[in-house]
């Protein structure tokens, strides 16, 4: 990533992200991903035509599949972009919009593309119920029903939940159940400060969605749904979740709807259109480990992205790691401290300052867009230096990405 060009981040947005069930579980998440592919380009004046490729993560396929399929081709016609455009939707688990990130990049410096876009879109809610077998007919008895979101499918094919072996991974690194409550408590606090203060505001990193109605003026959401307010006491009576021995509906996420998505350029282009550059992508990797391991994988992930980059935990300003469970960013900080335990402590302060997916909600296809955005924002407000953003997806992937401001 240090060869040039230099790529930069021009334009990033975000929906609001939802709760499980309000309004916007009904809005299909290909229509969230038409309402930040539109705004991402309006903001810097670049029309649809000239976006080169675009990459559209999402990994809930039951819930696309309402609409059939390849969600990035229906997305990109829908939001009014050429048929020309050439697209691509994958999956990579809540790594899925930093892939596109990073396959993005792989355009530009691969002199396939000027102006490439990542988006991400999910809508949890929406999920339908599945009915294996019913096309082939019920002669006699019940039809069985099958959720794909309870426990995320996992386990049909012999893995564990993810939940299940964070919070054992957990427990293996130091890392207990009232350590990810205080976390998670913590991560609530720290985005009510944040959102007091006016950071997460339209026209930023978020823009409103707005829901025309049959009757009356249409319903227009402008903030993240999902946080709340709690307390340990509270938190310490909610029961483990799926057989996990710390995680909890408390130190987790909602599942959500929203929509990600970034653009980028070569910073020669960007400065030829007159644009101010959000951040420039310094590094960006992917990495695999043992399935169990999805708490542990994000630090593996910042390493592998530091070395690449050619510096150390040492040089980032900031930390974003995705809150899938409150174990991700206290393991994965506690292997960069390296067993120095006021090290630890000062890279958890210095991570997901403005409070995490927690308190904001994970919509997982548009979450590592989420992660990166507000790690480039954040950055800008306190006059710019390094940040690192990593996220895992299931079965122990991992994305991450290095960026300066």
């Amino acid at each position: 990533m240090r060869d040039k060009p230099e790529i930069v981040i021009v334009s990033a947005v975000r929906t609001p992200f939802s709760k499980f069930d309000t309004v916007m579980a009904d809005i299909p998440s290909i229509d969230l991903g038409v309402m930040v592919m539109r705004e991402v380009i309006e903001r810097v004046g670049v029309g649809p035509g000239e976006v080169d490729d675009i990459s559209y993560g999402s990994c809930v396929p039951a819930e696309v599949a309402l609409e059939l399929d390849v969600p990035a081709r229906q997305a990109t016609l829908l939001a009014g972009f050429p048929a020309e455009n050439i697209s691509v939707s994958l999956d990579r688990a809540c790594c899925s919009s930093l892939t596109c990130v990073r396959l993005g990049i792989r355009a530009i410096k691969a002199g396939e593309a000027q102006i490439v876009m990542a988006a991400g879109a999910e809508n949890m809610p929406r999920t339908p119920h599945l009915a294996p077998g019913l096309r082939k007919g019920e002669r006699l008895g019940h039809i069985r029903l099958v959720d794909p979101l309870f426990e995320l499918g996992y386990q049909a094919k012999g893995f564990n939940a993810v939940a299940k072996d964070a919070g054992e991974v957990a427990l293996e690194y130091g890392v207990d159940r009232a350590m990810q409550d205080a976390w998670a408590l913590g991560s609530q606090e720290k985005y009510a400060r944040a959102r007091a203060e006016g950071k997460f505001k339209i026209g930023e990193e978020l823009m409103p969605v707005v829901i025309p109605q049959k009757r009356g003026e249409p319903v227009v959401i402008e903030a993240d749904e999902s946080p709340r307010k709690t307390s340990m006491e509270a938190l310490a009576k909610l029961k483990p979740i799926y057989g996990s021995p710390t995680v909890t509906a408390g130190n987790a996420p909602t599942m959500s709807a929203g929509a990600s998505a970034i653009l980028m350029m070569p910073a020669a282009t960007a400065e030829k259109r007159g644009l101010k550059p959000l951040a420039s992508v310094v590094s960006i990797v992917a990495s695999a480990t043992a399935p169990r391991d999805i708490a542990a994988i994000p630090a593996f992930t910042i390493q592998k992205a530091l070395a690449d980059a050619g510096l150390t935990i040492d040089d980032m300003d900031l930390i974003e790691i995705n809150e899938a469970f409150a174990a991700m960013p206290l393991v994965s900080t506690k292997i960069l401290a390296e067993g120095d335990n006021q090290k630890w402590k000062a890279l958890q302060d210095k991570t997901n300052v403005n409070g995490g997916a927690i308190a904001i909600g994970h919509p997982v296809g548009a979450s590592a867009a989420r992660i990166t955005m507000t790690l480039a924002y954040e950055l800008r407000r306190r006059g710019g230096g390094y940040g690192v953003a990593a996220i895992c997806g299931g079965l122990a992937q991992g994305e991450a990405i290095v960026i300066r401001v």
